[in-house]
């Protein structure tokens, strides 16, 4: 028989694990909690350490079968997709970032490159990755981390446990806010590689003019010294349209937290 003092052990265990499934989700889906060398461990501590007091300031009824029951999947259901849907919007503010540098590094041959990503440990051209890390520092510079830390808390208040699930209006409003961030994507890359275009377009009339001169041994050193001198030109104004994507994505996982 289990002693008096431990007969709340199991019910408590269980409201920690609901507790931790919601911003687990979320940083799972999110970039840099979501990175492979963040251990495990880690993304545990922090998810219960935000998700305890969450739950601990609103009031929500446990499944009278239990959490293994019908009634506690859909509550575990619904948790998930609030955390993986605040997650990905600010994921996707972040791959701007990796959209423009693949956009540059193909325009200047350098789309054969590749590095291996330490957010999904998939591998991407190099330039991306150049992006892609200038994002990272941007992010984590505005504190980016804790502003999703902090709307996964608040999320709770308008999405409470068993009623966390999204409305044809969010789910709509994220993926159009995909869209918007691939443009943004574009738009970042459009200047650097549009003038690397150019560059080329240049070196096809000089070898229609010169037909001895060997395109691939001067072409591609040219594209790519412009394509070098054009990004460190154009750093700054990259890094801001980068920022004002990453603040986009946190801004859609705001709206989805609140419930809009």
């Amino acid at each position: 028989m289990m002693p008096t003092g431990f007969a709340g052990v199991e019910a408590q265990l269980w409201l920690w694990m609901l507790a931790m499934i919601r911003p687990g989700a979320a940083f799972v889906a999110a970039p840099v909690f979501g990175s492979p060398q963040v251990p495990l461990q880690l993304r545990l501590i922090v998810a219960l350490a935000v998700g305890i007091p969450a739950t601990a300031m609103v009031s929500f009824p446990m499944p009278d079968a239990g959490v293994i029951s019908v009634e506690g999947f859909a509550l575990i259901l619904g948790e998930v997709l609030a955390g993986l849907a605040m997650g990905f919007a600010v994921q996707i503010g972040m791959a701007a970032a990796l959209l423009a540098g693949e956009t540059i590094g193909n325009a200047m041959g350098l789309g054969f490159s590749s590095m291996v990503d330490p957010q999904s440990g998939q591998s991407s051209p190099a330039l991306g990755q150049f992006l892609s890390i200038l994002g990272t520092f941007l992010f984590l510079s505005i504190g980016g981390h804790l502003a999703l830390a902090a709307l996964v808390f608040e999320s709770y208040v308008a999405l409470p446990p068993g009623e966390a699930w999204l409305g044809a209006a969010s789910i709509k409003g994220l993926v159009d806010f995909g869209g918007i961030v691939f443009a943004a994507g574009v738009a970042i890359a459009l200047p650097v590689a549009f003038a690397i275009v150019l560059v080329q377009v240049v070196m096809g009339m000089l070898s229609r003019s010169a037909p001895a001169m060997n395109l691939f041994a001067v072409g591609l050193p040219a594209a790519l010294l412009a394509g070098l001198i054009l990004l460190a030109i154009a750093t700054p104004v990259i890094a801001d349209a980068i920022l004002a994507a990453i603040q986009s994505g946190i801004e859609m996982a705001g709206r989805i937290a609140h419930g809009g």
